[in-house]
């Protein structure tokens, strides 16, 4: 891929992760959030990050399917702290809007709530590969270290999947459609492994 195809799609793809946030301000600015503003920003924040989190962790399993798409290991970066940016955002919603900074009610959402605890454990494992994803980080770490600190994502999709559903009312499947995309892209990793290493395996002949 050349530099001005890679500068082009790069550009869309900042388009793409950012008009989220733009027509999520430009809601807020014209309140046109509806009647729970706090809860729409909330939901918006949260299935951003999990859509995003799915595009990250489709990457690998799509460049060992079709290895002509490696190039799209040049964007898992940007899509993962696009990720980590709606995560963020997310927290900022839970901690200023609805605890209004109060540590007290914050310490006991997270110990009396289960998915507050889940949403809090998927954002803290999001954290240590947000703050290493340059080149400076993976140099220092080394790669080997650096790939197993980065197998946090699949922690943090679990938990951000598990922080889905303990909010929902009974009966409600919304996050159903989310879980069978992460749950898919999981399994596709272990799946995709031992069919590379079944093939490279040398056959015996009788």
């Amino acid at each position: 891929m050349n530099r001005r195809t890679l500068i082009v799609l790069k550009t869309l793809v900042w388009i793409a992760c950012l008009a989220p946030f733009c027509w999520l301000v430009w809601g807020a600015l014209t309140n046109n959030l509806g009647p729970n503003a706090t809860g729409a920003i909330a939901f918006f924040t949260g299935r951003a990050t999990l859509r995003l989190l799915a595009i990250t962790l489709a990457i690998s399993p799509l460049r060992r399917l079709l290895p002509r798409l490696n190039w799209l290991i040049k964007f898992r970066r940007l899509l993962g702290l696009f990720a980590f940016f709606y995560a963020t955002l997310h927290m900022l919603t839970w901690v200023a809007l609805y605890n209004n900074f109060d540590l007290h009610a914050m310490l006991t959402d997270v110990t009396r709530r289960r998915y507050i605890t889940a949403g809090m454990a998927a954002y803290l494992s999001l954290l240590p590969l947000a703050l290493t994803s340059t080149a400076w980080a993976i140099r220092k770490l080394g790669g080997k270290n650096w790939n197993r600190l980065h197998m946090l994502i699949y922690v943090a999709a679990i938990c951000g999947v598990a922080h889905y559903w303990w909010q929902m009312k009974p009966g409600v499947l919304t996050p159903l459609a989310m879980t069978v995309v992460i749950a898919a892209l999981l399994l596709a990793r272990p799946i995709l492994a031992w069919h590379q290493h079944s093939k490279a395996r040398p056959t015996i002949n009788a």
